[in-house]
């Protein structure tokens, strides 16, 4: 039976897969600068023996594995490749030795993962029909998102997958178990940058000054009413904002104060009208208080929606595969991820793998200096990406 020796391929591959995990986590590398770690993948998946590459989007790969009557269905499989601009506090002997990067995301376990399920997949082709395109992006974690490049470059083209899976780690769900969410799933993610400009001066004479410093913190204040008051309480919305920035002393007022911060959310007329509506209160509040505004918004990633029926489908796989006490029901997530520029093009599913591991410590959140996996769950990671791939060529 396929599932079986699926089953036991990624086990027989396990400790090749968690190697190739912690050589991409010792050698990070930041979004678009991926260079060594396409090369590590270019040569893995030549080693597998697969030979139909094409690079896209300057470091990214896509790759083809033909089974029986290739045309007869096409799915894609994701992974990212980047890693993120932090100091790794881990003492483990894979961690980064580049000083202030570090796969704090787990896209190395994803990448690691895909390469597994690759050499799963080129073993057992002549068992399936169809075609498995694999995908390797870089760029996740930096805006406009490396998945808009890879489409740009034809990755959804020759030949058009009918639907794209990805997996992601989840440090919240304990390892050997996965979750799945149908429909509106993460959301869409907007940086803000304002700079209030005054007029500075000597903090002890206030009548002569235009103070940016006083002026900003009114606005963050009042920007907040776009979410508690115009949002519709039934779309999920966050405003935040993590920099604040007044270069003055405690007796001295700059002359501008910049400002950055996110705005997130699960409908696109929202979104779009929550621009408009941050812009009025922002320029209306700083220029009524005798300043001047500039106010920067930088569209990100749009919100990711999972295909009802491709994620119907994987998740009855999953069941099959892992059992179904193993297959969880993901809630709202309002991160946001650039899978859901594929979502928008064709099905999409991205789902969850556990990798929390409380006897063992494994408990930190994503982009924390801290965080890891639980290996074990990588044999999980290449061979359900595996099953799911074959399972909905199946169904075809």
């Amino acid at each position: 039976m396929l599932k079986e020796k699926i089953k036991s391929l990624a086990k027989t591959y396990k400790e090749e897969v968690i190697a190739n995990r912690r050589h991409l986590h010792a050698h990070p590398e930041l979004s678009y600068k991926e260079f060594q770690t396409a090369q590590f993948v270019k040569e893995k998946l030549k080693e597998i023996g697969i030979e139909k590459l094409e690079s896209k989007a300057d470091t990214g790969w896509t790759a083809l594995i033909e089974g029986k009557n290739p045309s007869k269905k096409i799915i894609a499989l994701r992974a990212d490749m980047d890693a993120l601009p932090i100091v790794e506090a881990n003492e483990v002997p894979y961690k980064s030795q580049n000083p202030g990067v570090m796969h704090a995301c787990g896209h190395d376990a994803h990448t690691a993962s895909l390469l597994g399920a690759a050499k799963i997949l080129h073993e057992v082709k002549d068992q399936f029909e169809g075609t498995i395109k694999l995908l390797f992006q870089p760029g996740e974690e930096v805006a406009p998102g490396g998945a808009s490049f890879m489409i740009r470059d034809g990755v959804l083209e020759n030949p058009r997958p009918s639907g794209i899976i990805g997996q992601h780690v989840m440090p919240f769900i304990p390892a050997g178990k996965v979750g799945f969410r149908q429909g509106i799933y993460m959301a869409s993610a907007d940086e803000l940058y304002l700079t209030v400009k005054g007029k500075g001066g000597h903090g002890a004479m206030p009548e002569t000054l235009i103070d940016p410093v006083l002026i900003a913190s009114h606005l963050i204040v009042a920007l907040q009413q776009v979410v508690s008051r115009a949002a519709n309480p039934k779309i999920p919305s966050v405003l935040s904002f993590g920099r604040l920035e007044a270069l003055g002393a405690t007796n001295v007022i700059p002359n501008e104060v910049k400002i950055q911060g996110t705005f997130r959310t699960l409908n696109e007329d929202w979104r779009a009208a929550a621009h408009q509506k941050m812009q009025q209160i922002a320029h209306g509040l700083v220029e009524g208080m005798g300043g001047k505004l500039d106010f920067e918004i930088r569209k990100g990633y749009p919100f990711l929606q999972n295909d009802p029926e491709l994620t119907a489908r994987a998740t009855d796989a999953a069941k099959e595969y892992l059992g179904e006490e193993n297959v969880i029901d993901l809630d709202i997530w309002m991160a946001a991820e650039d899978f859901a520029y594929y979502s928008q093009e064709i099905s999409g599913c991205f789902y969850r793998l556990g990798t929390r591991n409380e006897a063992r410590g494994i408990v930190s959140g994503v982009h924390t200096p801290t965080f890891d996996i639980e290996e074990d769950a990588l044999e999980i990671g290449a061979g359900l990406m595996a099953w799911l791939a074959v399972s909905e060529l199946q169904k075809a």
